[in-house]
């Protein structure tokens, strides 16, 4: 009985265009709060590791991506060279530093 009436209902009216774009507005809403949430932020952090690693200088104390703290004592084109204590020397990328420790800090 159902498909009866099913089969003799009216065929739907064409959508006009501007419902179609009201009904594509709520995705496009969704995709400009995940990029001001999302991307925006990983963007800014990326230029600020891109700032700090391109200014790293002898003397300046640092710590590492795996917590080590040291002190600079090499700055080669890719690496650097901190010296965590007395003897001991690591040779590591520049991207592996996160921080950059001020006098006050240290």
């Amino acid at each position: 009985m159902l498909f009866l009436f099913l089969a003799q209902a009216a065929p739907a009216a064409p959508a006009s265009p501007a419902s179609s774009l009201v009904g594509l507005l709520p995705i496009v809403f969704i995709f400009v709060i995940g990029y001001y949430v999302m991307i925006r932020p990983q963007m800014k952090r990326q230029k600020e590791q891109a700032r700090l690693v391109s200014a790293l200088k002898t003397g300046d104390d640092v710590i590492t991506t795996s917590g080590i703290h040291g002190r600079i004592t090499n700055v080669k084109e890719t690496t650097v060279i901190v010296k965590v204590a007395d003897n001991v020397k690591l040779e590591m990328e520049k991207s592996a530093v996160t921080n950059v420790l001020k006098p006050s800090q240290a």
